[in-house]
């Protein structure tokens, strides 16, 4: 598995964002993963997925090593919906952090859930490139990815930062 990346925040300017610069940070634990999964399984049994009959758990590993649960919730209006990675990075936001060290997402049917394209840029916002992206289903764990497989040559929040 890639290297994880944790942010060491810099300093504050006048009107928010941080500056920051990426440091090494250990791998998540197996016993991490395995508390992920819990989370994000259980949070999956919450889902409001009335129309599509389709539900995911998301759990976010945050850079104080709390785990952040999140479901998806649909909406008659589908665009209106919000999805369980979202779910769970608005937890970790109001839990007080803003940086993912491990994103874990379960579903369900044959092929293995990966984040849509909108929570991948969602996700980019929180999390370093080699931030490790984990699948599972309702049995076993899946694939594993990097941000950056999924998202690659994207456009972050460093791209924005003032010289």
């Amino acid at each position: 598995m890639p290297r994880l990346e944790r942010i060491e925040y810099l300093f504050e300017p006048a009107g928010g964002g941080a500056i920051m610069r990426s440091m090494p940070n250990p791998i998540p634990t197996e016993a991490q993963q395995a508390e992920l999964l819990t989370a994000a399984r259980a949070a999956q049994h919450r889902a409001y997925a009335p129309y599509s009959k389709y539900q995911v758990g998301a759990a976010v590993l945050d850079d104080q090593g709390r785990i952040h649960a999140g479901c998806n919730v649909e909406n008659a209006a589908y665009p209106e919906g919000v999805c369980a990675e979202a779910s769970a990075l608005s937890a970790m936001v109001l839990a007080g952090s803003t940086r993912a060290r491990a994103v874990l997402v379960v579903g369900t049917g044959g092929a293995w859930v990966t984040p849509c394209g909108g929570c991948r840029q969602k996700l980019r916002e929180f999390c370093a490139q080699d931030t490790p992206i984990l699948t599972a289903n309702d049995t076993t764990m899946g694939p594993r990815y990097t941000l950056a497989q999924l998202l690659p040559q994207s456009f972050g929040p460093d791209h924005l930062q003032q010289p």
